[in-house]
This record gives C-alpha cells, sequence and structure tokens, in this order.
C-alpha cells in the first residue's frame, strides 16, 4: 500500500474540448505504472463510463465509476444571469456567485452507481443553465452509494476559502458530510503547482480536521503525459477560439495535470500519505458491476384473447400471410413461415416483432410513408407478411439467415425508413405507447479528424491558414471516405499502407520544415478527440421502465428554444445501448420517401389518378429506356455522375438489374472491377464463366459473379453441405479476415465439398474464390430495399416527369442553393421552370403538366406539340423571406376575390400582415409581379410608397375617415399612390436579384450560350467534383458570383467566391500567389475556367485556383442545329457534312436533328466557327430549313 496509488479525479475526451485523454491510453497509463484502480470523472456527464468500464476491465483494473457534477449555487431551478463567460472555472452570475461550482461523485456500489444517473440525468432535466447542474436537495436525495470529494479550486469549499470565508467553506464541508455520510465524504487535496492552492491546502487540511474527514489526493488530470501538456492547451485554444500566444486567454496553469505515477504522487504528497493511502482504499471499496448482453425488451400490451407474444405474432403472421400469398398457402410458404417463427420464439424475439409491427401498422394508418425495408430485414418473411417490409423474400430468394442466424444471438435490427417530416410524429407514437420516460434518441460523438487537427493545430499556432492548408494537402487522399491516422503517415501499419505510401511528401515536409513539424506534432495530439456530441440521425431507444433505471439521459439544448422542449437523448452512444441489451431501433427520416409522397399527390391533383407505388408493375419499359440512358439525376442511390456511367454500361433491363446496380456501386466491388464486369457478361462483351457448372443455378442471375454475401452463402450451402446459419458464419468470418477462423472454416469446407462428391482441389480453388468473393459482396437484402426505392422513384420520373421534379424542388426548397443540378435536369427534360408567379404560383413548385406529351424523351429543337412533358412554376415559399404564413394570407386573397390585376390591387386585397416589405421586396426581385406587367426595376423604385399609402388608406378607411367625403377615396383623382416607372434592369442585375431571393438562376443564367466551350474546355461540371479525389487537380468552368476581396494577417490580397456552373457551385479559394497574377480577372458574373486543386474529405469539395482563364464572349458559338432527311443521312451525305465542318474548326458545337425524337450531338472534333459563313453553306447544301434556330 505504501508505494501504490488509484488517480480519482481523470478527465477523459469525453471532457469535450478540455480533456485530452484518450481513455485507453489513459487506462494504459495506469496499468502501466502498476495502479489498481482508476476513475472516470468527465465534467457533468457520463458519456464515456462505458468504454471506460470495458478498456478497465479487459486491461486488468478496477473501473471507477464517477462524474464531476456541476452544482448550483444554491437550487438548480434558479436561472441566475451570467457574467463574463461560462467556462469550467464556473462563470459568473450578475450577482457575484459562482453560476456553477464542481463536485467529484463516484459510485461506492450498484446503488451508488443507479444514483449517479439520476443525479446525472436530472441535473440535465431539470437544472440546465449553461451547464447541467444538480444541487444540495439532489445530492440529499440520491446520496446512498456515493462517495463524494470537495472537487478542485471549482468547488464549494475552494470557492469560499479563495474568497476569504473560512466559515462558509467549514459549513459547504460539514453540509457535503452531512449528506454522504463521514466515511463517504473525503476533502480533496491537489497541487499542481497553482499558488491558491499552496494557500488553501492547509486550510483543507484544518478544515478535515475539524469535520473528522478523511483526505484524498488527486491531479485533475486532463491528459495522460506530461509531454501532452501542449496539446491539451492548443485543443482549449479550439474550445475558446483563441490562440496559443494570446495572454488573456482560458489555460491551466503549468504542465502538471496528466496521470503521474503513483511515485510522483506520493512524492507531491509525503507530507501526508494518508490522502494517498485513502484512495486505495477507496479502490478497494467501489465495486460496481454492469451487465451487458442481455435482452430487455419492452412489454408489448397484448389484446385479449392472447396469452403469449409468441402466440400473438403467430396469429398476425398467418393473418398476414393469407393477404400476401392467399387462402392457400404453399408448403413452402408454410415451412418458411414456422421456421422463421421458431427461431424468432427460441431466441425470445417475439415481443421486438410486435413492437415493430406496431410502429410501421401506425405510421400506414396515419397515410406517413414508409419504406419497402433496407438491410438484412428484408430476408425475413415474418416481416414482409406483417407489412415491415415490402418484397416477397421467398420470390427473390432473400435469406433469413442473413437477417437472424439462430447461431449467434444478437437482437435483430430492423430499420424503418420514414418520410422525413414525419419522423418525430412516430418518436411521439412510441413515446405515448411505451411511456414518454421509457423513449429517448440516442446521442453521437463527432471527433476531430485529420485533416481538421492539421488546421486547428496551425491556427492556434498562430500560423496562416495556407500553412495547415500546405499540411492538409500533403496528406495521403481519402480512403474509402476516410483520413489516414497522422501517426500511420509516420509509421507503417497493415491497416494503412497505402495512407503510409502515399505521405512521403508529408514526411520529408516534417524533417525539413520545422513548422511544420510542429504543426504535425499538436495535431497529432487533437487528432481523434471528441469534438462535440449530437444526435444520432435514426438511433432511437425504448425500454420497459423509465430509462434512468438503465442509462444517464440528457437534453440536447437548440439554439433559441427552451431547454425543456429540447430533446430527449442518453449520454450513452448506439453501441453502449445495444451492448447493454436495451431495444435501440433505428428511425430513419428518408427524403426520398418525402418526394414519392409528394408526387403522388401531384399525379392525384393534376392527372386524377389515385397510384398506387407500391403496386406497379417491376417490367415498365419507359423506366428502363429512362435508365438505359442514364437519366438518373434526382433517382435515389442512381444518380452520381459514375453511377449513371455504369448504369449506361449495364444497360439494366430488369428490377434484379436494379438492385445489382446498388450493390455493384460501391468501393470494394469497384477497385476488383466487379462492376464492370457485370456489365460485360451481362451484354455479351465478355463471356459468362462458372466456378463449376453446378454453379449456375445459383449464379446465373449474376452472370457467374458473386456479387451478393447471399450468393457467397448459397454457394456454400450448396457445395460444402453448410447449413444456412453455419454459412452465415463463414461469410462474417471471411469479411473479417480473421486467421484462425478463416483456417478453421477452410478445414471444415474443405471436408464439406469432399463429403458432397466434389474434388478436393475443387474445395481447395473454391474456398479461395468465395473468400475473395465475400470481401466484396453485398447484402442483397438491402440490395433489393433500396432498389425497390430506386426503380418506383425512376418509374415516377419517366412516367410523371413534371409531377416528380416538381416534388423533388419542393423537397429541397429551404436549400435551393444546392438544388441548380435539378433544374438543370429540368431544362434537359424540357420542362420549364417558371419564375414565382403572384396569380399561379402555389406553396410549393407546381407542375403544368403537357396533356399533349407522348411520354418520350425531349428532343431539343423539335416543334413537335408533345415533344416536351410541361412546366413547373416556383412555390411561392421557396422565396427567400417568404414565409409559408404569408403564402398563405396570398393564397387565401387570391382564392377569394380572384386573381390580383395589379400591384396596388395586391396591395389593397391582401392582409396587412403581409404586406412586410423584406417580403414584397423578395417577390419583387424573385419575378413575382412580371405576370402583371410590371418591371421589376420600376417597382423596386416605388412599391413603399404604394403599401405606405395604401395601409394608411385602409386603416382610414376601417376607421370611416374616408367616408366623410363620400365616394372620393375610390375615385383616381384622389389617388396620391405613385405610377410605376417602365425600368427594367440589364439582364446580369435582374438574373442576380433574381438568385439571390430564389436561390437559383431560373428565367435565365449567365452560362447559357456558353456551356458548350465551357464543357469542351473543363475536366469536370460542380456537380463531378464531389466524385473527385481529394487533393486532384482539375479545371472547372463557371460564372463567378459573391466575390469577396480579404488581407491575410500578412496583409496580402487574396478572394473567395463561388464558381457556378448549370448543375451547382463551389466555393473557390485564391491565395495571394495566384492571386497576384489572376486578380485583375476576378469580377462578379465573369465567365471562368478554374484550374486548381480540389478539397473533398467529406464536406461539400472546395477548390484552390492555380490558374484562371477568361471565357470570352462566344455569342456566336451556341450548337449549330442541323435537321437531316433520311436523304440526307445516306453515307455520300454525311461525308460532304464532314467536308464541310473540317473547312470551318471552332468552338460552335454542332447538333444534328435525324427526327423529332433523335438528336445526335457530334465530336468536338466537328465544332465549328459559326461566325464565318459555315451556316449559309450548310443552308446551300442541305437546304434553306436545315438549320435549326
Amino acid at each position: 500500500m505504501a508505494d501504490s496509488f488509484a488517480h480519482l479525479h481523470v478527465h477523459t475526451e469525453y471532457s469535450m474540448l478540455d480533456g485530452a485523454s484518450r481513455l485507453d491510453e489513459a487506462i494504459a497509463a495506469a496499468v502501466a505504472d502498476g495502479q489498481p484502480a482508476m476513475a472516470i470523472t468527465d465534467h457533468g456527464n457520463m458519456y464515456g463510463v462505458l468504454d471506460f468500464y470495458r478498456g478497465c476491465k479487459d486491461q486488468g483494473i478496477k473501473p471507477i465509476i464517477g462524474t464531476e457534477i456541476y452544482l448550483a449555487h444554491e437550487s438548480r431551478h434558479e436561472r441566475p444571469s451570467r457574467r463574463g463567460r461560462a467556462d469550467d472555472s464556473g462563470g459568473d452570475t450578475g450577482g457575484g456567485k459562482k453560476l456553477y461550482y464542481h463536485a467529484i461523485l463516484m459510485a461506492e456500489n450498484n446503488v451508488g452507481y443507479q444514483n449517479l444517473i439520476q443525479l446525472s440525468s436530472k441535473a440535465y432535466m431539470e437544472g440546465y443553465h449553461y451547464k447541467p447542474r444538480a444541487d444540495w436537495e439532489l445530492m440529499e436525495q440520491y446520496a446512498e452509494g456515493i462517495i463524494a470529494t470537495s472537487g478542485c479550486l471549482g468547488g464549494h469549499v475552494l470557492q469560499s476559502l479563495m474568497q476569504g470565508q473560512h466559515d462558509a467553506a467549514l459549513e459547504h464541508a460539514a453540509r457535503f458530510q452531512d449528506i454522504f455520510g463521514r466515511d463517504n465524504f473525503f476533502i480533496e487535496l491537489q497541487d499542481q503547482g497553482i499558488p491558491e492552492q499552496r494557500t488553501t491546502n492547509p486550510q483543507l487540511l484544518e478544515i478535515a480536521r475539524k469535520i473528522n474527514a478523511p483526505i484524498l489526493a488527486t491531479n485533475d488530470s486532463h491528459y495522460t503525459h506530461q509531454h501532452d501538456a501542449e496539446a491539451h492547451d492548443a485543443l482549449l485554444c479550439v474550445q475558446t477560439g483563441s490562440l496559443l500566444s494570446d495572454t488573456d486567454r482560458f489555460k491551466f496553469h503549468g504542465d502538471g495535470h496528466y496521470i503521474k505515477t503513483a511515485g510522483e504522487m506520493r512524492r507531491l504528497f509525503g507530507e501526508v500519505p494518508e490522502a494517498c493511502d485513502n484512495t486505495l482504499w477507496i479502490a478497494e471499496r467501489c465495486d460496481v458491476e454492469i451487465e451487458f448482453g442481455k435482452p430487455q425488451l419492452p412489454e408489448f400490451p397484448l389484446p385479449e384473447g392472447f396469452a403469449t407474444d409468441t402466440e400473438y405474432l403467430r396469429h398476425l403472421t398467418y393473418e398476414g400471410a393469407h393477404k400476401r400469398w392467399g387462402a392457400n398457402l404453399s408448403d413452402e410458404v408454410v415451412e418458411r413461415l414456422d421456421y422463421e417463427l421458431g427461431v424468432i420464439d427460441n431466441m425470445g424475439f417475439s415481443a421486438y416483432f410486435l413492437i415493430t409491427w406496431d410502429l410501421i401498422r401506425y405510421a400506414r394508418d396515419n397515410d406517413i410513408r414508409v419504406g419497402p425495408g433496407r438491410g438484412s430485414a428484408a430476408g425475413c418473411a415474418v416481416a414482409y407478411t406483417l407489412w415491415i417490409t415490402d418484397l416477397d423474400p421467398i420470390e427473390y430468394d432473400l435469406l433469413f439467415e442473413r437477417f437472424l442466424n439462430p447461431s449467434r444471438v444478437s437482437m435483430p435490427d430492423i430499420d424503418m425508413d420514414f418520410d422525413t417530416r414525419y419522423r418525430d410524429n412516430m418518436i411521439r407514437y412510441a413515446a405515448d405507447m411505451y411511456g414518454r420516460d421509457c423513449v429517448a434518441q440516442i446521442v453521437t460523438f463527432s471527433q476531430i479528424k485529420a485533416r481538421a487537427a492539421v488546421r486547428d493545430a496551425a491556427r492556434v499556432l498562430g500560423y496562416p491558414y495556407s500553412v495547415g492548408d500546405k499540411v492538409a494537402k500533403a496528406m495521403p487522399p481519402l480512403i474509402m471516405g476516410r483520413d489516414t491516422p497522422l501517426k500511420y503517415c509516420f509509421e507503417e501499419h497493415p491497416k494503412y499502407i497505402d495512407g503510409y505510401k502515399s505521405a512521403g511528401e508529408l514526411r520529408d515536409m516534417v524533417n525539413t520544415d520545422a513548422d511544420v513539424a510542429r504543426v504535425v506534432d499538436v495535431a497529432k495530439g487533437l487528432e481523434g478527440l471528441r469534438r462535440q456530441d449530437g444526435i444520432h440521425a435514426a438511433a432511437v431507444v425504448i425500454t420497459n421502465d423509465p430509462l434512468t433505471e438503465y442509462l444517464p439521459i440528457q437534453r440536447k439544448p437548440e439554439s433559441g428554444k427552451p431547454i425543456e422542449e429540447a430533446p430527449v437523448v442518453t449520454q450513452y452512444e448506439m453501441h453502449g445501448v445495444e451492448d447493454l441489451g436495451l431495444l435501440k431501433m433505428d428511425f430513419l427520416g428518408l427524403r426520398n420517401l418525402d418526394v414519392i409522397s409528394d408526387c403522388l399527390e401531384l399525379i392525384k391533383d393534376t392527372k386524377g389518378v389515385e397510384l398506387d407505388i407500391d403496386a406497379i408493375e417491376l417490367d415498365d419499359q419507359p423506366t428502363f429506356e429512362l435508365l438505359k440512358r442514364g437519366e438518373t439525376i434526382g433517382v435515389f442511390q442512381l444518380e452520381s455522375s459514375p453511377m449513371r456511367a455504369l448504369i449506361r454500361s449495364l444497360a439494366p433491363d430488369s428490377f434484379d438489374d436494379v438492385a445489382a446496380l446498388v450493390a455493384l456501386y460501391r468501393p470494394g466491388p469497384m477497385a476488383a472491377n466487379m462492376h464492370n464486369d457485370y456489365a460485360d457478361r451481362k451484354n455479351g462483351r465478355k463471356p459468362v464463366e462458372f466456378i463449376h457448372p453446378d454453379a449456375e443455378e445459383l449464379l446465373g442471375d449474376t452472370y457467374g459473379l458473386m456479387i451478393y454475401q447471399e450468393s457467397v452463402m448459397r454457394m456454400a450451402q450448396k457445395f460444402a453441405g453448410y447449413s444456412l446459419a453455419e454459412a452465415d458464419s463463414l461469410r462474417k468470418a471471411m469479411g473479417k479476415k480473421i486467421r484462425e477462423a478463416m483456417e478453421k472454416e477452410r478445414e471444415k469446407f474443405t471436408t464439406g465439398v469432399v463429403e458432397q462428391g466434389y474434388d478436393h482441389s475443387l474445395a481447395v480453388e473454391m474456398f479461395d474464390i468465395i473468400a475473395q468473393f465475400a470481401d466484396y459482396a453485398f447484402n442483397k437484402s438491402h440490395s433489393y430495399g433500396y432498389g425497390y426505392v430506386a426503380y418506383q422513384i425512376a418509374y415516377l420520373k419517366a412516367n410523371h416527369p413534371v409531377e416528380y421534379l416538381s416534388a423533388l424542388l419542393t423537397s429541397v426548397k429551404s436549400k435551393l442553393e444546392s438544388a441548380a443540378v435539378y433544374l438543370n435536369e429540368c431544362r434537359l427534360m424540357g420542362i420549364d421552370v417558371e419564375v414565382p408567379d403572384i396569380n399561379r404560383s402555389e406553396m410549393d413548385f407546381t407542375p403544368v403538366p403537357n396533356p399533349n406529351w407522348d411520354g418520350g424523351p425531349y428532343a431539343e429543337g423539335s416543334d413537335q406539340r408533345g415533344a416536351t412533358p410541361g412546366s413547373i412554376i416556383f412555390g411561392m415559399s421557396a422565396i427567400r423571406n417568404v414565409g409559408e404564413g404569408i403564402v398563405e394570407k396570398i393564397l387565401a386573397a387570391r382564392n377569394e376575390g380572384g386573381p390580383f390585376e395589379s400591384f396596388i390591387d395586391f396591395v389593397e386585397r391582401v392582409e396587412i400582415e403581409a404586406l412586410n416589405k423584406r417580403t414584397i421586396e423578395s417577390l419583387i426581385k424573385g419575378g413575382a409581379f412580371d405576370c402583371l406587367g410590371h418591371p421589376r426595376k420600376g417597382l423596386l423604385q416605388v412599391y413603399e410608397q404604394i403599401i405606405d399609402l395604401t395601409v394608411q388608406r385602409r386603416k382610414e378607411h376601417d376607421m370611416g375617415v374616408m367616408s366623410l367625403f363620400g365616394e372620393l377615396d375610390d375615385g383616381p383623382s384622389f389617388d396620391e399612390r405613385p405610377s410605376i416607372p417602365d425600368v427594367e434592369f440589364d439582364k446580369m442585375p435582374r438574373l442576380a436579384n433574381e438568385k439571390e431571393m430564389l436561390g437559383l438562376y431560373i428565367s435565365d443564367h449567365p452560362l447559357l450560350g456558353f456551356e458548350a466551350q465551357v464543357r469542351r474546355k473543363a475536366d469536370t461540371g460542380v456537380a463531378g467534383l464531389a466524385d473527385t479525389p481529394d487533393g486532384a487537380i482539375v479545371k472547372v468552368g463557371g460564372v463567378i458570383t459573391n466575390l469577396q476581396r480579404k488581407w491575410t494577417r500578412k496583409g496580402d490580397l487574396m478572394a473567395v467566391f463561388e464558381l457556378e456552373d448549370l448543375e451547382g457551385s463551389v466555393e473557390v479559394m485564391v491565395f495571394p500567389r495566384t492571386m497576384q497574377e489572376h486578380g485583375p480577372k476576378l469580377q462578379d458574373d465573369a465567365i471562368v475556367l478554374v484550374r486548381g486543386r480540389t478539397e473533398n474529405d467529406g464536406d461539400l469539395p472546395k477548390m484552390f485556383a492555380q490558374d484562371i482563364e477568361i471565357v470570352e464572349d462566344l455569342s456566336d458559338n451556341a450548337p449549330v442545329r442541323l435537321r437531316l432527311s433520311a436523304e440526307d443521312q445516306k453515307p455520300e451525305r454525311i461525308d460532304e457534312l464532314k467536308l464541310i465542318l473540317s473547312a470551318h474548326p471552332g468552338d460552335a458545337p454542332v447538333e444534328l436533328h435525324l427526327s423529332d425524337r433523335q438528336v445526335l450531338r457530334l465530336p468536338d472534333e466537328f465544332a465549328v466557327n459559326s461566325a464565318n459563313g459555315v451556316v449559309a453553306e450548310l443552308r446551300v447544301a442541305f437546304g434553306p430549313d436545315s438549320i435549326l434556330v
């Protein structure tokens, strides 16, 4: 005992942006020193408790569960005003007291652990005010089983001592002792060399003597090793937005807040050895056992007549089966359902299925659109009969064992997709059903990633942005969206070998540049630390008893809303919740379901058709024609540029192909070229080969490729005699690449293949091939589930494009700036999106379908009436500064009195509350009054006067003032309102105003007429940058908007602007060196080609310009459109055409209109100079009507 010690005041990375100790490193430091135990005491929370508990158990030391709780001065219900910053020093109130105080609480046993959960939860739920605060009352209520200390300099006792209030400090200490008991309250001593500690420690010893309280030595550790002090200081700067060089900032004293060795602590407190001995006494006393892995499902309320969950589930299953498959069920169906029900019952999960069924039933009964099922649950026939999923697993050979393996007990995981607008409704229903204290969303944590760590480190060290950017540029490219950790940029590790090979430049920079070396060193200390907590996008927990019987909870404050209205969220993250055996369900809001719901309503409104999208045939030819053309912008899962290329290559003609696309378009299969192999084999460009003729029946529909995990399982079943449960275990072992498990499976598989009558050589070869495919194979159930949604959306786009694109634009109306790609898709499909119209616009985007549309693709330049699907009118609620409430008032006035005849008529008829000048300005700039014949510029000059005078007259009229003059108020001679000047903006200012209010260029686009030349000279469009590797050098063209010139700290000029093309916009940064050469070219509305480096680290792509080229005015270079008759399409006439085009080289593309429905755009080598007589020559050669204008 004389030479050991246990740290009982430890802040980990879960004291976010304040604690720099990673859990594994902190525990390892204690283990390395032979310490028997360690406590976790993070600021105000219990976030890290479960990971800490398991980490300690794994490394052989005792975990002590605790928290450094925040305490209100007197009552948690007080809400004093703040004075100064609210940081972890406690902040100040307007009355000079602290906003909150600190105290350490540790669980001595399981009762204490439960009480810690209660205290931490209630501090958030009832006492949140800048921080989650408990109080004396709560501590009295939940004191049993808890050991408390007086805390650090932020505690009640020490705060009083520091203010010279010795008696108050003694009273506080005695109050703690009264609450927790003599042996459960310790006077805490610390010594990191802080002057206040040297003054107060003797006074603390005196207080301990007076109340006969034991003393306790701690070190208030905030980082693991002494050399981590700078990284911790940098972390504090990240928290406060400061620089390390700032003198007046929040910082720690010295470099002593680390996990010291027992020897260091014993020497530091050599005069009071009992303070260290007592850490071991507490360690001996504390004994908390947390149980993992035992399912704890809520009880499902059974209707009368059913005694068990299993009985009711069987009833519902067979009731649904008859609806799905008819009155007479086949033996195959009955056998499958009985097998699944037996497995579900034996594993104890009948209640899980009933709970899920009830949630889905509620959604469907309340017209909340539900997805068809995703993940492995689509392979469950019971789920299909309960309408939890919508794909027949027997028809599509989706395997139950991939979902629920009877040989591997784990909670089922059925992810539920809902219309995003109703996700909160679903959570409320669950809370109403199972109790509001039994349902919560689940916390998630963001971490500081490598690139962000580098940039944070450079900033807090005071370097210019370019230094951090230079280091970030030299880092390896993202691999499957993930950074290579900085550590493994400098030392080889099998998992990150590609990253290490790509980091040579970074290593050279560190070895030759001291500034870079310092940035990287600090960044290593920041990387991986928790930055902040948030709410998981989908995960919800439902418990049988109140949540706080199992885990701590919190409210997650939302800006501008009272804390009482904030969502209830767990303090344990998703995996911890599952490990406790609690029911975790995923309620995912899927925007595509919103779009489907809205589109179906629009089809009903415009065409009078009630389309049941869940009953459509899966062989619709217009859908497959659209897919083959790759026109999948706006189609779920299928809209990225590389995916569209794959679709055109694969040419899907069945639903199975659509599902295959979902499986193939992933990094693994694409790296193995499986996507191209599939496309080539399907279309006869490569032969279809099978490992053995008997495999054809299993792999025929995927052309001999095992693109699905279920295919791997079927192969093991067929060739090695595995059960499907065994085959699923094989699949999992292969996927994890666990050597011991792989060798065990190899022996079993080989033996099985031989026993099935095949050669041993085939067994060896087949195992290796299956293992290779298992690496890349995807969940077939998930592919078919999401493939079904993709097919439904493609069906709507192909058959009802105007309604679909209207619904799609409405779904992104709150962020239309990012929806340019959809507007461009409308243009390409011949759908005109009209500016807002005060007389025709509704709340949202409104489709105006063309009743003469023949269902075919749009051919630009065609004069056929049925060539265009129709038009879309911009929704008023999508205009900036125009809220839905104001739109409702405008629509009410229009519905009551008919279309508005003029702006004055509008101002006189709508409710006065709708005449907000900011709103009216937005409507004018957006073009909403164009339909009344008013020029936008002229109306903007006088609208305020018209509103003021009209509102004044309306108020006077309501008061009866005007009636004194008879009917004069209705005559024109009495109207003092100004007339609207007949002046209009030039094109670019008009478009700039339009984009400001609508988020998009609608009536025109600065790039139209230039797009062909820009496209030829650019490497990619803006939309394609999302698929460009991080750090790639590319050339992108577009129009400059939102140009801002800035000065660096060194006084150098730089610039930032948005580069926008027809499909989107990207932020471009121009650093001083590039600015010197290209700065004069930068003007708003200039059309340019930017060559530069991409930054594509998971957020929105950015570009860093290296070269900028002005695109000259090429108004004469619009496409030359040539109509060719059947006679002119003969080979000799085409040769003549080639000669003419070759004689006039230039930048204008040439389009051949071979029919009203078929347009061929010639390769760039045939582009012409349209200004040097080529048009006249073509008219002579092919007739005066051959050129389309």
